[in-house]
């Protein structure tokens, strides 16, 4: 038998970032999120209804290490788009802030759009239709 957890959802999701400043100038400034707490070192900011916090490198983190989607941990983070005109804009706008992304893509296992691209430390995100 198991636990049974009884959740509404995600409360917050704690990033690990190579260099600070350049993550929450990317995150505030080139994404847009609205910040909910910023402090030296951690900057709190809201996608949707959820918090996602980012860190600082911390004593023991490799010199140059960045995000690998391939190792055990966290693969992608997905925030949901209601519609598809935004989808489409999103997808504009990240490839003329010349972030990495991969255009509107058509998720073939679940018959859903979106738009994928990544972070200064290749952390993926996904912008995807609910």
């Amino acid at each position: 038998m198991g636990i049974n957890l009884r959740t509404p959802g995600v409360h917050h999701l704690a990033l690990r970032v190579a260099d600070f400043d350049r993550s929450a100038h990317f995150y505030k400034e080139t994404l847009g999120f609205p910040v909910a707490l910023e402090q030296p070192g951690l900057l709190i900011f809201l996608a949707g209804s959820t918090a996602v916090g980012i860190q600082g490198p911390v004593e023991g983190t490799p010199t140059g290490d960045v995000f690998n989607p391939l190792r055990v941990g966290l693969d992608h983070l997905a925030i949901s788009c209601e519609d598809e005109v935004e989808l489409e804009r999103v997808a504009k706008a990240l490839s003329e802030a010349e972030i990495e992304n991969t255009g509107v893509k058509l998720d073939e296992t679940l018959g859903k759009r979106y738009v994928a691209f990544k972070d200064p430390d290749r952390i993926a995100w996904e912008f995807y239709m609910a």
